[in-house]
């Protein structure tokens, strides 16, 4: 038998011949990610001149974490601020100088890991000639009832163009928490609220920052007005129903007293509506002499003003025989002596004061006038977009 010995090259061949051989495949060339580079844009920009005292660092961030903002003035004293809860600027905790040069740094840290640092210097306008005063109806210290707006008022209109920018430098935080927003009551008042009275014991702060902060007209505000006050724990409502012609008295929430009135004769009327005890005295005078109408001067007692207008609840023992059967007075709520000395102590500045049934409505900005809408009618009154 014969044996045939193949060859390596031979045999080579053969097992080529009897295997597949899948060439591979080329994998395709990965591009390189690349990591957008951090910006941030600051307002004022570098080099800005007359920008108003109470300007605040607008910052706008890109592709990176705002970590710190900074502000110094012309000999590198920091100025000391806090950024606003949505990061949009950093506000300075007390108005800027006037004509001075002040710089912003502002730190980002990117998605690279890496920082980026942007500054802007700019100066601030000169003292302007035209100042407006303002006036905070919120006094620091104080006790007030469940229905205290804050109330920031002005000598002279504020211009719709600049009511928006003019809200943003009005601060309010309470403790607890509750939400509020402002209402343009009048060209030279604005009102803030809750949608609901405060809760009673509530801790209200107010900062309304207006030193030099523009009003439209070549006008600007004449100073920043802060005050912390607290909302009484006892819960006090008034409610005059001229029908029955009796005010009845509730203390957190249950009837505690009712006392016959006399309201506003047919022509001078009593305003209905939700008015709010803006002020108590214990003496004054009412004087209309020189004014249109009836004329008269007299000393009054408790006196405790609702309107803007001249209408007080207050002792009138003149119209005792009328109170709870006919309306005698100029507008006011008439009380025996005996009663508005009762009620004088009971009650506090910001106690709402209901009544209903007269023949004319209140006026808007006749007093504390925001709660006499409801909530949805009330942001309608905001320069600012509500939720």
């Amino acid at each position: 038998m014969r044996i045939r010995v193949l060859s390596g090259l031979t045999l080579l061949a053969l097992i080529s011949a009897c295997t597949s051989v899948t060439p591979k495949a080329e994998v395709p060339e990965q591009p390189a990610i690349t990591v957008p580079l951090a910006e941030v844009a600051m307002d004022p920009a570098t080099e800005t001149a007359g920008v108003p005292i109470s300007a605040e660092i607008g910052l706008t961030v890109k592709n990176g974490t705002l970590k710190t903002v900074a502000l110094h003035d012309a000999a590198g004293k920091p100025v000391a601020g806090n950024l606003r809860q949505d990061l949009s600027s950093w506000v300075p905790d007390l108005p800027l100088a006037f004509s001075t040069r002040y710089t912003a740094t502002a730190v980002v840290a990117g998605q690279d890991g890496k920082e980026v640092t942007q500054t802007s210097a700019f100066t601030t306008m000169a003292e302007p000639g035209h100042r407006v005063g303002t006036g905070l109806y919120l006094f620091d210290g104080n006790e007030y009832g469940i229905a205290m707006p804050v109330v920031v008022e002005f000598t002279d209109d504020v211009e719709d163009s600049a009511r928006a920018s003019v809200e943003k430098r009005l601060f309010v935080t309470t403790e607890p928490e509750q939400k509020g927003a402002w209402t343009w009551v009048a060209a030279h008042q604005v009102e803030y609220r809750a949608p609901e009275y405060w809760q009673p014991g509530t801790k209200i702060t107010v900062r309304a920052a207006l030193d030099g902060q523009p009003l439209g007209g070549g006008k600007f505000g004449d100073t920043d007005r802060r005050a912390t006050a607290t909302i009484a724990k006892n819960r006090i409502e008034l409610f005059v129903d001229n029908a029955t012609k009796q005010l009845t008295v509730k203390e957190n929430g249950a009837d505690i007293r009712s006392m016959p009135v006399s309201l506003g004769k047919p022509s001078t009327p009593s305003s209905s509506g939700t008015m709010v005890i803006m002020d108590k005295a214990v003496h004054t005078v009412f004087d209309t002499t020189g004014e249109p109408g009836d004329q008269y001067r007299a000393d009054i007692s408790y006196a405790q003003r609702i309107t803007w207008g001249g209408e007080f609840i207050h002792a009138a023992p003149w119209s005792v025989g009328d109170q709870g059967y006919n309306n005698v007075s100029h507008g006011c709520i008439n009380m025996s002596w005996e009663n508005a000395e009762w009620l004088f102590g009971i009650t506090h500045v910001g106690d709402p004061v209901t009544v209903r049934g007269t023949e004319v409505a209140l006026a808007r900005g006749n007093g504390f006038t925001a709660w006499n809408e409801s909530w949805s009618e009330h942001l309608k009154g905001s320069a600012l977009p509500q939720r």
